[in-house]
């Protein structure tokens, strides 16, 4: 007995170096996405700004399919010592589990919360060369020619998937879905003009660089980054459609590492520079506590069961 009193006293003692010492090397941070997208875009926002504040290399790896599950599946079988962190969304940890049968983990156990970053809203973008230059000429055009028109998404259950079948109900018109293994891919074939329209969150920059042209925003008012885009209100499609990305570890990650996390990346979100970043891809900033982040994040998964049911996605 005195041997494993001594063994648990050394054990522990360890242990709490470890949390002491960290981070002392490199952090993965995660993206369960292709490059290009949102979700990429506001890791490489962070991951420069977030090696300075905590002294180690944070090197932002894509792992992407599957819509999110197969990096998401991944890294659930990580260490939860804080040195992988995911970038996770709406996509993968509240809209999947009400989407597939079985993505390989469980949103609401396989995670331990650390802040959430921020929330996007989709737009309604076509390319340059479209004819469509506003929502009402893309709406007039799609009632006259059912099934003709195509809309592209990062993959099935990504935010781009359950806004463009949240549009097809709310309007009732024939639209095909093209699904992609990310929204950078999605984007492109968008440019190129093999695809017709997508509601995404990570096409601002492109919007700014007039490869594409923003027709309407699924938020509920505009935004300062598109000042003259209507809402989607406002052009008579009562929906709102966005999505949020937050930082997790996997399950049973120390609370002391946890909180060491959330204080870094809270920090950073603080930071000028930063948030001119975020804001430029209009994202609205969030940040916040672990306690805020779980109980947010717990609480979403329940209410995109409504909204899956209300976009008329399938459950694959």
């Amino acid at each position: 007995m005195k041997l494993k009193r001594v063994l648990t006293v050394l054990l522990s003692f360890v242990s709490l170096n470890a949390i002491a010492a960290f981070p002392d090397k490199s952090i993965k941070f995660l993206v369960p996405w292709p490059p290009g997208g949102a979700t990429d875009q506001v890791a490489r926002i962070l991951a420069i700004p977030l090696t300075k504040e905590l002294g180690v290399s944070v090197f932002v790896e894509n792992k992407g399919g599957a819509g999110g599950n197969i990096g998401t599946q991944a890294f659930v079988q990580e260490k939860p010592d804080g040195y992988a962190i995911l970038m996770a969304t709406s996509s993968t940890n509240a809209a999947g589990p009400h989407l597939f049968a079985n993505q390989g983990f469980d949103a609401a156990k396989d995670f331990t919360p650390v802040v959430l970053v921020c929330t996007i809203p989709n737009i309604m973008v076509v390319p340059e060369s479209s004819p469509w230059n506003s929502m009402k000429d893309l709406m007039a055009d799609a009632k006259q020619n059912p099934g003709k028109f195509t809309y592209g998404s990062a993959g099935i259950g990504a935010s781009q998937h359950l806004a463009g079948a949240q549009f097809k109900t709310v309007t009732g018109l024939d639209i095909r879905h093209v699904p992609y293994k990310g929204s950078g891919p999605a984007a492109l074939d968008l440019m190129a003009g093999h695809i017709d329209m997508m509601l995404d969150t990570g096409s601002l920059n492109n919007i700014k660089a007039g490869k594409l042209k923003a027709l309407g925003i699924a938020a509920d008012k505009r935004i300062p980054e598109l000042p003259n885009v209507p809402t989607m209100k406002e052009v008579g499609v009562p929906m709102v459609a966005n999505a949020w990305y937050g930082v997790m570890l996997p399950a049973g990650a120390p609370k002391d590492i946890t909180e060491k996390l959330n204080v870094a990346f809270n920090k950073v979100l603080k930071d000028p520079e930063v948030r001119k970043s975020l804001q430029g891809i209009g994202a609205q900033i969030d940040g916040g506590s672990v306690v805020d982040f779980t109980k947010f994040s717990q609480s979403e998964i329940k209410r995109y069961e409504g909204i899956v049911k209300m976009s008329g996605a399938p459950r694959e």
